[in-house]
C-alpha cells in the first residue's frame, strides 16, 4: 500500500481541560499519514486520480478549530472524517503535538496517536 504524508503542520487551537487552555491556546504540530493506491495516479498524473493535499489539510484545519477537552477526541474526528470523506483511503493516521504544555515538568511536547482503517464491505 502507498502512502501520503503530511509533515508537521503548524497549527494554533484551543484545546486542553484547563480555562486558561481554552482562552489562551497553544501551538500543536500535526503529521498525518494516509495509505491508499497510487498506481492510477502515477501512470495518469491527474489530480483527480489521487487524494488530494489540499482536502487533507482542510480537514485537518477544521478539525483542529473545533475545541474539545482532549487531543484524542481531535484525533478521532480527523481520521474518521478523512475515511468517510476520501474513498480511496484505506487508513489514516494522525498524530497530534501539544507543544510546550502546561503541566508541571519540563517537557517539549505531548502528543497523541490515532488511525481508522476503512471497514471492509
Amino acid at each position: 500500500m502507498d502512502k501520503i504524508y503530511l509533515k508537521n503542520i503548524k497549527v494554533y487551537a484551543y484545546h486542553g481541560c484547563m480555562e486558561e487552555e481554552k482562552k489562551i491556546g497553544s501551538d500543536y504540530i500535526v503529521n498525518l499519514v494516509v495509505h491508499t493506491d497510487l498506481s492510477l495516479s502515477c501512470k495518469s498524473d491527474e489530480l483527480k486520480d489521487t487524494v488530494d493535499y489540499v482536502v487533507l489539510l482542510d480537514i485537518v484545519k477544521n478539525q483542529m478549530k473545533a475545541r474539545a477537552n482532549l487531543l484524542e477526541n481531535v484525533a478521532d474526528r480527523i481520521v474518521n472524517k478523512i475515511v468517510s470523506q476520501l474513498p480511496s483511503v484505506k487508513k489514516a493516521v494522525v498524530r497530534i503535538a501539544k507543544i510546550n504544555p502546561p503541566i508541571n515538568g519540563d517537557i517539549d511536547e505531548v502528543m497523541i496517536r490515532r488511525e481508522k482503517k476503512r471497514e471492509k464491505t
